[in-house]
């Protein structure tokens, strides 16, 4: 499997504040561009996977939600995650 224990504990460690903060913006963001990344290139394999899509559209909906809050919420916090993930906005 692409996204085990280890891999989440990780990704909350380098974007979160500790490995067990799993509720913060930054960590659930990071999370999702892990998924939004790994489904993308299953939809280039797989074109006629439509369950794929729409679990994709969804995820990036909830990130583009997150990102906002955290524009809301703290500017830098939200340039520095943008800045650290490649993400074009």
């Amino acid at each position: 499997m692409y996204l085990d224990a280890a891999k989440k504990e990780e990704i909350f460690e380098k974007h979160g504040k500790s490995k067990t903060d799993t509720g913060s913006a930054e960590g659930q963001i990071a999370l999702f561009t892990l998924r939004i990344n790994h489904l993308t290139e299953h939809l280039k394999n797989n074109r006629k996977d439509f369950n794929t899509e729409r679990s994709l559209v969804r995820l990036v909906g909830k990130r583009r939600s997150l990102l906002d809050y955290l524009t809301k919420k703290d500017v830098l916090r939200y340039r520095a995650i943008v800045k650290e993930l490649n993400l074009r906005k």
